[in-house]
Parts: C-alpha cells; sequence; structure tokens
C-alpha cells in the first residue's frame, strides 16, 4: 500500500438472517461518520451459533437489495466463497492478503459482539489485524458487560477520533453511539412464523423477497427455516 494511502476500509460482519432497517441504520451511520464505505459481508457458516433461517444466496441476494441505490454500502461475499467456517480471524487474513499488512483494516461490530469476543478463534490477533468500530446501543454501559481478559486487551486501544484509524493499519477501539432500532433478526423471524407484522422493520424489497421465496415460513414437518 502507498504510505500516504489513509483510506480506511470498513468490514461488516454478519449473519443478516434477514438483514433489517437496524442493520442499514449501523452501516448508515459507520459510512457517515468515519466517511469511508461500508462492505456489508454475509457470513456462510457462523461458528458461534445456530445455522442461519436463509440459506447464504438468499441472504446475500437479501442484502444486495438493501443496498441497492445506496451510497458506499457495498454487499462483499468473500465469506461465501470459502468452504470453511467464517472465523473473523481467517477472513482477516484474506483482507490482509488483498490489500497489505500496511492498510487502514476495520470490523464495524455490535456492542454485544464485543462483549462475546473472548468466545472468537484467536480472539487476542484481531487487535493486531483490524481496528474496531463499535457499534454502540444508547444508554447501555459497555464496561459493564466485558469480562476483565477482555478489559485488559482493550486498555489503551480506545479512541473517540477516526483519524486514528486512517493513520494506522489495526489496534484501536472507536465507539460510535447508534439510535436504538426497533426488531431483531431473531424477532422477524418469529414474527413471519407466528403470522404478525413484519414487514415495516425490514427494506420494502427484502419484504418482497422474502414474501416471494417463502423464507422463514412455518412448514409441515420442518422447522421454521428454509
Amino acid at each position: 500500500m502507498n504510505p500516504a494511502d489513509q483510506t480506511l476500509r470498513v468490514f461488516y460482519g454478519g449473519t443478516f438472517d434477514p438483514v433489517h432497517c437496524g442493520h442499514l441504520h449501523i452501516a448508515r451511520n459507520a459510512r457517515d461518520h468515519l466517511a469511508a464505505v461500508i462492505r456489508l459481508m454475509p457470513a456462510a457458516d457462523p461458528p458461534h451459533r445456530a445455522a442461519p433461517g436463509a440459506s447464504a444466496e438468499h441472504r446475500a441476494r437479501m442484502l444486495d437489495l438493501a443496498v441497492a441505490g445506496e451510497r458506499d454500502l457495498l454487499v462483499d461475499r468473500r465469506e461465501l466463497l470459502r468452504d470453511t467456517p467464517s472465523y473473523s480471524v481467517d477472513t482477516l487474513r484474506g483482507i490482509r492478503a488483498e490489500y497489505g499488512v500496511a492498510a487502514s483494516v476495520a470490523l464495524l461490530i455490535g456492542a454485544d459482539s464485543v462483549a462475546g469476543l473472548p468466545q472468537w478463534k484467536d480472539w487476542q490477533t484481531l487487535f493486531e489485524m483490524a481496528h474496531f468500530v463499535v457499534a454502540a446501543r444508547p444508554g447501555v454501559d459497555l464496561d459493564r458487560h466485558l469480562s476483565g481478559p477482555l478489559k485488559a486487551a482493550l486498555h489503551g486501544r480506545w479512541t473517540d477520533t477516526v483519524a486514528d484509524l486512517a493513520s494506522a493499519p489495526a489496534g484501536r477501539v472507536l465507539c460510535l453511539p447508534n439510535r436504538l432500532h426497533p426488531g431483531s433478526a431473531t424477532d422477524i423471524r418469529e414474527r413471519i412464523t407466528t403470522g404478525a407484522s413484519w414487514q415495516q422493520l425490514v427494506p420494502a424489497p427484502v419484504a418482497e423477497y422474502i414474501v416471494q421465496n417463502q423464507l422463514y415460513v412455518k412448514r409441515p414437518g420442518s422447522p421454521a427455516s428454509l
């Protein structure tokens, strides 16, 4: 990478099962605050949770629909192209191979994901490979939910300055306040299964796609998934 290149590359990973308005709010807020392109990465095989309710291809197509026409929001399918579990450390190794060790790289994650970092594969190595941008929830004291080892790992890494991220390859953590948005992917799947109202919680093209492909509906003799 050119030493003068201070482009911050931001990757927003997740299952997106389905992508909803809350996801888009986080992505837009990060885009505007960081002045960066946000690459949304659907996970193919998340190792830390149950299998998604919709296939990887369906989830990626819904993301395509959700970001269509959105400035500086892109869908990154790199985790779908691997035949191994979607461990973040492996994803970051691929990103580093593509952009180089000097590139400024950040992972955009939710506050709940920060608290769970010690359960991630090689979690302490992640700070050597990327910055973290934390989408904080209003009124939630993040520090209360962090374990001792995680607090120690985060000590000295916090910053409230975007320039600190762009000027270094990795290792800093920035907390980005977000307005609380109603709904969650789990809630939306449950609403679809039970016949409750849900369409207002996802972008209109995504709602249409879910209906057309009968995603998350309960079928006789099978779980409420596709």
